[in-house]
C-alpha cells in the first residue's frame, strides 16, 4: 500500500507545476491548462483523504469538482476564441478590452 504521504507529494508537485506555470505564462489557453492542473492536485487531495478516511465525502466533492472545472473550461474557452475573434491573438499580454 502506497502511504498517504506520496500522494500528498504528488499533489504538491502538481499543484506547483500549476502555480508556476499561472504565474509565468503569458497565454490564455496555457493558463486554462495549469488553473485546471492546480484544481485535478486539490482533486487528489480530496480523494486520498476521503479514502483515507474511510468515507464517500471528498469523492462526491470531488466529482462536483471536475463537473465545475468543465463549465469553467468551456466559458473560458469561449472567451478566449471570441477575444481571438476581435483581436486575433490570446497573449493577454496585448490584451486591453477594458480599457477606454
Amino acid at each position: 500500500m502506497i502511504p498517504i504521504v506520496a500522494y500528498l507529494a504528488l499533489s504538491a508537485v502538481i499543484f506547483s507545476i500549476g502555480l508556476y506555470g499561472l504565474m509565468t505564462q503569458r497565454s490564455g489557453i496555457r493558463i486554462l491548462m495549469c488553473v485546471e492542473l492546480m484544481l485535478n492536485a486539490a482533486n487528489l487531495n480530496l480523494v486520498v483523504f476521503s479514502s483515507y478516511n474511510g468515507d464517500l465525502t471528498g469523492q462526491v466533492f470531488t466529482l462536483f469538482s471536475i463537473a465545475l472545472a468543465a463549465c469553467e473550461a468551456a466559458i473560458g474557452f469561449a472567451i478566449l476564441m471570441s477575444i481571438y475573434r476581435m483581436k486575433d491573438t490570446i497573449s493577454l499580454e496585448t490584451i486591453n478590452i477594458l480599457r477606454w
